[in-house]
C-alpha cells in the first residue's frame, strides 16, 4: 500500500498539474496566460480561470501531501514492525532451534 502510494504520487505530480503546464520561459503554464489574456481584455473568464487554477492547484496539493504522508508512515511501520517479527520468530523457537510446541505458544495467547 504504501509502494502505491508512493506510485500515486509521482503520476498525480506529473499528470494533474496544470499550473506547470506548457510553462513558458517564465515558468507561467498556459492555463495561466489564458486567464491572464482573457483578464487583460476584461473577459470576466479570466478572473475566474484563475480562481479555478489556484482551487485546483491547493487540491492537487493537499492529495500529494496525504499520499507522501501515507507512503512514508507505511514504509516506517513496515521497517519497524520487521524487526518485531524477527524477534518473536526467535522467541517461538527452542534452544535447539526447533519450533516450538503449540501447547507453549497457547500459553502467551490471552
Amino acid at each position: 500500500m504504501g509502494h502505491e502510494a508512493f506510485l500515486l504520487h509521482g503520476e498525480l505530480r506529473e499528470k494533474a498539474d496544470i499550473v506547470g503546464a506548457g510553462a513558458d520561459k517564465n515558468g507561467e503554464g498556459s492555463t495561466a496566460r489564458a486567464a491572464k489574456e482573457f483578464a487583460d481584455r476584461n473577459l470576466a473568464m479570466g478572473g475566474e480561470l484563475y480562481t479555478t487554477l489556484s482551487v485546483w492547484d491547493s487540491q492537487v496539493k493537499t492529495v500529494l501531501q496525504m499520499c507522501a504522508h501515507i507512503s512514508n508512515h507505511l514504509d516506517y511501520s513496515k521497517r519497524l514492525h520487521a524487526h518485531d517479527d524477527g524477534a518473536i520468530a526467535a522467541a517461538l523457537r527452542g534452544r535447539d532451534g526447533t519450533a516450538m510446541p503449540v501447547s507453549e505458544i497457547s500459553k502467551y495467547v490471552r
